[in-house]
């Protein structure tokens, strides 16, 4: 058994899915493949060949779809969590519209989920289609009435912005439409086309175009300024809470604390350590079963990997780089390995530093990949 002191997120990974999204690359397959029941027997070991004593602050079950296990075999892994993170704070899930009822969400916040991530993407049937979701518009209000009635409070809905062939209005109906159902969390991404997926094929082989830089960009800002007019505030580069609801799991990985992942696939990072899981199903099982960390590979970082990992992070926050606090945590001076790219950056208007932190400013935004790459490796 592995002890964990220290306080710790934990990401349980759901590699099933009823079907899988065009634009997705994440690891995933249809759950009639595979013996869910054995899978979530080993999932249930896994956790089990770690003591947690006391410290995790933050559970996060995602996926794939959580719920593509059916609702008795996810409240059965949610039971076992309980009784091995009895002090978890926030204990957040991932649900996708229109494979939840009402039923499900009472049971689920009666096991302490405190939490939902509603994966909405987008409220116009076309791109939705486009998408490839297995969901309607209307699934989507069904499922925040639902988890309302069931007593949830906190609810986060994800939005997909810049999507090919989409009507000018339709993101504006998009964001409109979620003011409309009150969540407390809000996340918006432009679409992405990752290797691995649909989209990205279709891409490279010509069969669709992305959107043009200008429309993305004008896309972001105006969800930025919708946002704050209906009460959100940015915390991070793509995401928006209500007063109180940041998700405090996600701010873990942002400020680099240590999580542990476990499932096919998933990722721990844990005293300056990277390990990721087999990417196999049934590899995965099969490991569990006989006794061994499901383990793909461990990388060591050394103290400086961490600070720039650390500051790259960092930046995605609207606080960005407490100076004082990242010599604390990393033994570095931001300002000194860093030197060239501040100069260079603030020179621009992409960086600023106020109240001994240096943050984005609201120009960078649009463009923060690229200013972040400046962070990843010292000058």
């Amino acid at each position: 058994m592995i002890p964990i002191s220290e306080p710790i997120s934990l990401y349980v990974h759901i590699p099933f899915c009823k079907k899988k999204c065009r634009y997705c690359s994440f690891y995933s397959e249809p759950a009639g493949k595979h013996d869910t029941k054995r899978f979530v027997k080993a999932l249930i070991a896994e956790l089990e060949m770690y003591d947690f004593q006391r410290a995790v602050r933050t559970v996060y079950i995602g996926g794939g779809s959580p719920t593509s296990l059916g609702g008795s075999l996810l409240l059965s892994l949610i039971k076992s969590i309980n009784l091995h993170c009895r002090t978890a704070s926030e204990f957040t899930v991932e649900v996708n519209p229109g494979q939840v009822d009402l039923q499900l969400l009472k049971k689920l916040r009666k096991l302490k989920v405190n939490r939902l991530s509603i994966g909405a993407q987008s409220f116009n049937q076309p791109e939705l289609d486009f998408l490839g979701r297995g969901h309607s518009p209307e699934d989507i209000e069904k499922a925040v009435v639902y988890a309302k009635k069931a007593g949830f409070e906190n609810i986060g809905l994800d939005l997909i912005f810049a999507i090919p062939g989409a009507r000018e209005d339709y993101w504006v109906r998009s964001l409109r439409s979620a003011f409309y159902l009150g969540p407390q969390h809000i996340s918006v991404y432009s679409l992405t086309y990752e290797p691995g997926s649909v989209l990205y094929d279709d891409r490279q082989a010509g069969r669709l175009k992305p959107v043009d830089e200008e429309t993305d960009r004008g896309q972001y800002e105006f969800a930025i300024e919708e946002l704050a007019r209906a009460g959100f505030i940015q915390y991070e580069i793509s995401n928006f809470a209500r007063g109180g609801f940041t998700c405090r799991h996600n701010l873990a990985y942002w400020k680099n604390k240590p999580y542990i992942g476990i499932g096919p696939a998933a990722a721990s990072s844990y005293r300056n350590e990277r390990k990721e899981n087999i990417d196999d199903i049934e590899r995965y099982i099969e490991a569990i079963e006989n006794g061994r960390l499901p383990s793909a590979g461990v990388q060591s970082l050394s103290p400086l990997e961490v600070a720039c990992e650390t500051a790259v992070l960092d930046l995605r926050c609207m606080e960005g780089i407490d100076l004082e606090q990242f010599i604390s945590q990393t033994g570095f001076d931001a300002r000194q390995l860093f030197s060239k790219s501040i100069d260079r950056l603030y020179c621009q208007s992409l960086i600023e530093i106020k109240n001994g932190c240096l943050s984005l400013t609201r120009k960078a935004f649009p463009i923060a990949d690229s200013v972040l790459s400046d962070f990843s490796s010292p000058d």
